[in-house]
């Protein structure tokens, strides 16, 4: 492999690192974004992996590190970080394919979780308890109203004492009040389900540029290892 060649394979994988670098940028922020304007961490709270900006956080920020390092692997042709930059992309890439099993094993398990977690929360909600903080009753709220339903399987998880939120027009000051018929634990499994398939599609896209980036690094390493250089 001459210098020409040299140069367009490291260019090459500058561009994909750097591309992978940006993107695990993106993630970390929009996943940002997602835990400061959800209404649902107060609710559900057993299994807090479960929610799309938590899994988005972490895996970006891992995913944004090792690119750096394969960014400066690559610009400094340095056989040590190269080496590194692979073993940490193929753990990184064999934990991605190890939770998306997880979650398509354990799917059904996870949808008890949120069903548990919002009718405990619906409980003590209606029944004034202690943990009913303002966050919890504001959360509820903006759930029912947003999503348009009532309690977690119906407006009758309420009995007596059903909150303004669940109401379906206006004024909503009256006592005889109609309420959303369809429950709020169907809208919220939707509601993951589709985050989790959002998701998934820029896992997928990312495990696939990480795949590049892992057969390019090989060659580019082979020929500084033959030459004797990459340590300076």
């Amino acid at each position: 492999m001459d210098r020409s060649h040299l140069n367009c394979l490291k260019s090459f994988i500058l561009f994909l690192n750097f591309l992978c670098w940006l993107c695990s940028a993106f993630v970390v922020a929009f996943g940002e974004f997602q835990m400061m304007h959800s209404k649902f961490a107060s609710l559900v709270t057993t299994f807090w992996p479960i929610f799309p900006a938590n899994t988005l956080v972490v895996s970006g920020t891992i995913m944004t590190c090792v690119c750096y390092l394969g960014i400066l692997g690559g610009f400094k042709e340095n056989r040590c970080m190269l080496i590194t930059f692979f073993v940490l992309l193929f753990i990184l890439m064999l934990v991605e394919l190890a939770m998306a099993c997880v979650f398509l094993v354990y799917s059904r398990e996870i949808h008890t979780y949120i069903e548990h977690d919002l009718m405990k929360s619906l409980v003590s909600y209606r029944n004034g308890a202690p943990e009913a903080t303002k966050k919890l009753i504001d959360d509820f709220d903006a759930v029912q109203h947003l999503f348009r339903c009532c309690g977690v399987h119906g407006s009758a998880d309420w009995g007596d004492n059903v909150p303004l939120s669940c109401c379906t027009k206006d004024p909503c000051n009256n006592v005889n009040f109609t309420t959303w018929d369809e429950g709020c634990v169907v809208k919220l499994r939707d509601w993951f389900a589709h985050n989790y398939r959002s998701t998934g599609a820029g896992v997928v896209t990312m495990f696939i540029i990480q795949l590049i980036s892992m057969c390019i690094s090989v060659p580019l390493f082979c020929h500084l290892s033959r030459q004797g250089l990459g340590y300076q």
